[in-house]
């Protein structure tokens, strides 16, 4: 781990510029220090100002703002098709999930039914999203703790499910495939078998998975009462998914607020109690197993034929209009409320993003802990920097 101290900077009147982490009294022997933006294990252009006594932390305050997407003020110049492209880039890891929240919202405000057929392969490539942004988490958070080979066996099966999504949407990382009122286009005609070849595929991999990570006597020595989230915490932040189900409280809007063809699935909401960085892992862990439960069961309910794509109306609300919709990507709550002024153009965006909120309770989770336990904290909470800048 590199870090290096602090000095306050000094602005342009010459006067220093607070950094939120000045000596105060009682913390005469306080070493201030940076943790990124440059550290390889902050995963993007995070910075945590870090206040340590000894080998404790005392203060943590996260830093973001280096990325500069500005897609919600984008979007106030940009027709409502052209706004879908920039959402696959605020969460680039799972990109084809975040367009979803925009295509439900405007759907509503124009009162468009999305075809069965539709529904359901938006779910299942939805949940192919999820698997392989959680062996991206897998293969990159060993790669913290100091292990090579679950990160080569990650991006091994990641690029498997990518070859699946080119094939259809036509790009990899970035597909820009669902759109308002279905997808775009038809799926590839083998998708569906190779998506379940690959399943299979998978689940016969998933035992070394385990034992290479969350039964691996190491990895829970990293992780086990490290990073503690209290639920009262992680709610009055605002953090959700597989970080406060880690925390007990067993809230999934696939299961309490239900789009697509989820209402038509049987799957449970994977939930851990002991709070700390080894229960966030283990219910990522389990919802590889139900993201494979959930796509087998959408397969064989998914329409053999018929539309994929509705005849739409004109794409202009009428002026005064909102809708927020949310839903459940790989990182949690991932929402977007619409204002519309009867144009082709949204009025206002605003994107509610789970890695955001998620940061927000990162000091609780950094202070009292060991300076040494800051990156397996980190990489707990499977933060992706592109949605959390503005």
């Amino acid at each position: 781990m590199t870090a290096t101290a602090t000095k306050p900077s000094v602005n342009a009147t010459g006067m220093m510029a607070p950094t939120g982490l000045e000596r105060v009294e009682g913390r005469s022997d306080e070493m201030l220090l940076n943790l990124g933006p440059q550290h390889p294990a902050t995963h993007g252009v995070l910075r945590v100002l870090m206040g340590v006594d000894g080998e404790r932390v005392t203060r943590a305050i996260p830093h973001i703002g280096y990325l500069h997407r500005n897609h919600e003020k984008l979007d106030e110049v940009r027709t409502y098709p052209m706004c879908i492209p920039y959402t696959d880039r605020m969460d680039y890891v799972s990109g084809m999930q975040n367009e979803l929240p925009l295509c439900l919202a405007l759907e509503e405000m124009l009162g468009v039914e999305v075809p069965e057929r539709a529904k359901y392969i938006r779910t299942i490539l939805f949940e192919l999203s999820r698997i392989a942004s959680h062996l991206v988490w897998i293969g990159t958070y060993m790669l913290d703790l100091g292990a090579i080979t679950p990160f080569l066996y990650a991006f091994r099966d990641r690029e498997m499910i990518l070859d699946i999504i080119e094939k259809t949407a036509g790009a990899r990382l970035l597909p820009n495939y669902f759109t308002f009122g279905g997808v775009r286009r038809d799926h590839h005609p083998r998708m569906l078998e190779e998506i379940t070849e690959f399943l299979n595929w998978l689940e016969t991999k998933l035992h070394e998975y385990e034992a290479l990570t969350i039964d691996a006597p190491v990895f829970q020595a990293r992780t086990v009462g490290v990073g503690i989230l209290d639920p009262q915490v992680a709610l009055n932040h605002g953090v959700t998914g597989p970080n406060l189900r880690g925390s007990g409280i067993p809230w999934d809007l696939r299961k309490d607020d239900p789009y697509d063809a989820y209402p038509y699935l049987d799957f449970e909401v994977c939930v851990e109690y002991g709070l700390d960085a080894y229960s966030r892992s283990r219910a990522r862990f389990r919802e590889f197993f139900e993201s494979i439960k959930i796509i087998r069961q959408a397969i064989a309910q998914c329409p053999k034929s018929g539309p994929y794509l509705p005849k739409l109306p004109r794409l202009k609300p009428a002026a005064g209009m909102e809708r927020y919709r949310a839903v459940e990507i790989s990182r949690g709550h991932l929402g977007i409320h619409l204002i519309a002024d009867g144009s082709e153009k949204p009025y206002r965006s605003k994107h509610r993003s789970p890695s955001f909120c998620t940061l927000q309770a990162l000091p609780d989770m950094f202070v009292g802990s060991k300076f040494s336990d800051a990156i397996a904290i980190l990489g707990s909470i499977d933060i992706v920097l592109g949605e959390v800048d503005r």
